[in-house]
C-alpha cells in the first residue's frame, strides 16, 4: 500500500512538471520521454504502473480547470493537445496493463 502511494505521488510530480515545462518544444519532448518511460518501466498491475498514471492524469485533471484570472495552465495549442494525448495514452496504457486480481482468471 505504501508502494502504490509513493507511485502516486511520483506521477503527479511528474505530471506537474511535465504540465510546467510542456509549453517549449524541448519540455514537451522531455515531458513525453520520461512520463512514458517512467510508466513503461514500472510492472503493470494496480499498486505499480495503474497508481503511478493515475497521480499523473489527476495533476492534468487539476491543470485543466480554468484559474481565477481566466487562463488554463495546458493551452489549445499543438503542445497542449499532444500532452492531452500523452495523458490518454497513459491513461490507456495503465488500464491496458493491469493484471488479474486473481491467478486463475483468464
Amino acid at each position: 500500500m505504501l508502494r502504490a502511494a509513493g507511485l502516486v505521488l511520483l506521477g503527479a510530480v511528474v505530471g506537474a512538471a511535465s504540465v510546467l515545462v510542456h509549453g517549449r518544444p524541448v519540455g514537451l519532448t522531455l515531458a513525453v520521454v520520461a512520463s512514458a518511460s517512467a510508466a513503461w518501466a514500472l510492472p503493470g498491475g494496480w499498486s505499480t504502473r495503474f497508481a503511478f498514471v493515475a497521480g499523473w492524469v489527476a495533476v492534468l485533471g487539476a491543470a485543466l480547470v480554468p484559474r481565477s484570472g481566466g487562463g488554463y495552465l495546458v493551452g489549445a495549442n499543438a503542445e497542449g493537445y499532444v500532452l492531452l494525448g500523452l495523458g490518454l495514452g497513459l491513461l490507456l496504457l495503465g488500464i491496458v496493463t493491469v493484471r488479474p486480481l486473481r491467478p486463475s482468471d483468464p
